[in-house]
């Protein structure tokens, strides 16, 4: 079971919808994908690495719009020194990981940056 946490405290997590305008696989990995995510004026583009490539392609997801936690402390990843600014949301219907995650989709196309409650 999880821990309970209170209103407020969800509150800090600032989720948004972004745009996928760059995905790649950068040469060390063999697990995460590299994307440039455009949240709009207000907060800019970030980059986010995800575990995913296992299960999908760049292609599959250059124009698309996900949503992401983008407040999260910046973390290192890879040999390069590249961080990863924000976190994609998705489905994992399974802790075995040869199961695919289940990537979110908007039923129509907001703006860039539209928060997510």
């Amino acid at each position: 079971m999880t821990e309970n946490i209170d209103f407020d405290t969800f509150r800090k997590v600032d989720i948004r919808v972004g745009t996928v305008v760059e995905a790649n696989v950068p040469e060390w990995s063999h697990w995460v994908m590299r994307l440039k995510v455009n949240f709009g004026e207000e907060i800019g583009e970030k980059l986010c690495f995800s575990g995913i490539m296992k299960f999908y392609k760049p292609e599959d997801l250059i124009g698309r719009q996900f949503p992401f936690v983008v407040n999260l402390q910046p973390k290192k990843i890879g040999p390069e020194g590249e961080f990863s600014e924000c976190m994609m949301i998705m489905a994992v219907p399974s802790e075995d990981e040869s199961v695919a995650p289940v990537l979110f989709s908007l039923d129509k196309k907001v703006e860039d940056g539209t928060r997510v409650y």
